[in-house]
C-alpha cells in the first residue's frame, strides 16, 4: 500500500481542498495549506489507520470537526455514538 500512498493523498489533496474553498471562500492554495497543516491530513498520512476508506466528504467532515473542536475525532465518522 506505501507505494499507493502517494496517489491517494493526491487524490484527497485535491478533493478536500476543493470543498474547503468551496465552503469558506479561501483560495485553493490556501485551503490545500489547511488541510496539509491538519491533524486530519496527518491521520490520513498514516498508513497504519486505513483512512482511504472514507470517502473525501468524510474526511472534510473530519476536518471541519477538527477546527472547531481541535480533534478530528469529534466528527460522526469516529465517533462511537
Amino acid at each position: 500500500m506505501t507505494n499507493e500512498l502517494p496517489f491517494i493523498l493526491d487524490f484527497y489533496d485535491k478533493e478536500v481542498s476543493l470543498k474547503i474553498s468551496r465552503k469558506y471562500g479561501f483560495s485553493l492554495m490556501d485551503s490545500y495549506r489547511k488541510f496539509l497543516n491538519s491533524k486530519t491530513y496527518r491521520m490520513l498520512s498514516d498508513p497504519k489507520l486505513e483512512m482511504w476508506d472514507f470517502s473525501p466528504d468524510g474526511i472534510f467532515d473530519m476536518w471541519e470537526n477538527e477546527q472547531v473542536t481541535g480533534t478530528p475525532q469529534s466528527s460522526l465518522y469516529l465517533r462511537r455514538d
